[in-house]
């Protein structure tokens, strides 16, 4: 798929099939998000990859923004490998987990699964039911599957404000 179309059709998946997602598709999106670019190359990204019932059982005391789907990962960062800024002490590791996380968002798309980014959920229940160490700091979910058939993007997909209303040239 040209990288237009794939950025154009992506939409925000809420409803899943049955499906499992094969063993080969997760390799290739967890290797996307393996080589994803970190400030510095630190690589402090952390994925716990929610592949069992009773992993994606316990996601449900985490987040209602599961969607039930057959996979689902979470992107974390490790503070003590993310790069600091040397002037501020501004941590990198939101801003590396993201990038690992479009990276996961595109070649989910690319090979025809959907998922969908879910910020909202309870950290201190990611950290107790995945018992991750304390420097392991949760950015994102990521629940991942093939789309159900009446699966659709939001209304508010297509909601997008004109290039001069973001963009201020100089």
């Amino acid at each position: 798929m040209e990288f237009a179309d794939l950025i154009c059709e992506r939409y925000s998946v809420r409803k899943f099939s049955e499906q499992p997602v094969d063993a080969q598709m997760l390799e290739k999106i967890l290797e996307a998000a393996r080589i994803a670019p970190t400030a510095a190359n630190k690589q402090p990204q952390r994925i716990i990859s929610l592949e069992s019932a009773e992993a994606l059982e316990k996601l449900k005391a985490c987040t209602t923004y599961h969607f039930n789907a057959p996979l689902a990962l979470v992107v974390c960062y490790d503070a003590t490998a993310s790069w600091k800024h040397p002037q501020d002490g501004t941590d990198s590791g939101p801003v590396d987990a993201s990038i690992i996380g479009t990276h996961i968002m595109l070649a989910v798309h690319d090979l025809g699964l959907g998922s969908t980014w879910v910020g909202y959920f309870d950290a201190a229940a990611v950290r107790r039911e995945f018992m991750l160490p304390e420097n392991w700091i949760p950015v994102a979910i990521f629940p991942i599957g093939h789309p159900a058939a009446d699966s659709a993007p939001s209304p508010k997909h297509y909601a997008r404000p004109d290039l001069g209303a973001v963009v201020y040239r100089k």
